[in-house]
């Protein structure tokens, strides 16, 4: 599977995509993550993207024309028509692990146009016919972090990205409450215990136990 994600500042993608468990899966080649600098498509020789918004406001605003030239151009390379748009935005449709899921199974092509400043200019979801997704009910600066949010997630969905597919959680009884030796901690005189059922090798009572934490913690 194929990530592109367009922005101002491909750095902050490319650092993180290159370690850990994506930047395995990349050496593996069972996805490939590349960032894709939107000043190259500005238009002009200052390579300015972004201008004041109609009717007002503290901020600025990315230009469409550089989102859709950058965009259309990746689409033209592609050898699968079969791509995703997708813009960040905090206003944007709920991301959550379905949708990854839906991503993962219907998607080789994943396009994720980075917003910045005050947004895009509305008129490029309009003409990429791009959905908008939010990673979560907050602001951010910029939209690279929820772009590798969405390439995470969907990642783990790719069969041979973990490695084992019992290590994706949400498809597992687990609570959010992990133990690991030593089975004592010692801390300011107290004895901090692992939960006996854990180690009693009794699966049915420790599924018990981590679906009622899980519970208790939603």
């Amino acid at each position: 599977m194929n990530f592109h994600v367009v922005t101002i500042f491909p750095e902050l993608v490319e650092n993180y995509a290159r370690t850990s468990i994506l930047g395995r899966a990349q050496k593996n080649g069972l996805i490939s993550v590349r960032a894709h600098q939107l000043r190259d498509t500005a238009g002009n020789k200052w390579n300015k993207v972004d201008e004041r918004a109609y009717g007002g406001g503290p901020g600025m605003v990315l230009r469409a024309e550089p989102v859709v030239r950058a965009v259309d151009a990746l689409v033209k390379k592609m050898r699968s028509k079969k791509a995703k748009v997708l813009i960040t935005a905090a206003g944007g449709k709920e991301f959550t692990n379905a949708y990854a899921r839906n991503l993962a199974k219907k998607y080789t092509e994943v396009i994720i146009v980075a917003g910045r400043y005050e947004g895009i200019d509305a008129r490029a979801k309009k003409m990429l016919k791009a959905e908008e997704v939010s990673v979560g009910p907050y602001i951010l600066t910029g939209g690279e972090l929820p772009a590798l949010t969405i390439i995470d997630a969907v990642a783990r969905q790719i069969p041979g990205v973990l490695g084992k597919t019992a290590s994706l959680e949400e498809g597992r009884v687990a609570s959010h409450d992990v133990y690991t030796r030593p089975e004592v901690l010692n801390y300011k005189g107290k004895s901090y215990r692992v939960p006996k059922v854990l180690l009693s090798g009794h699966h049915a009572k420790i599924d018990e136990l981590r679906a009622r934490r899980r519970s208790a913690q939603k």
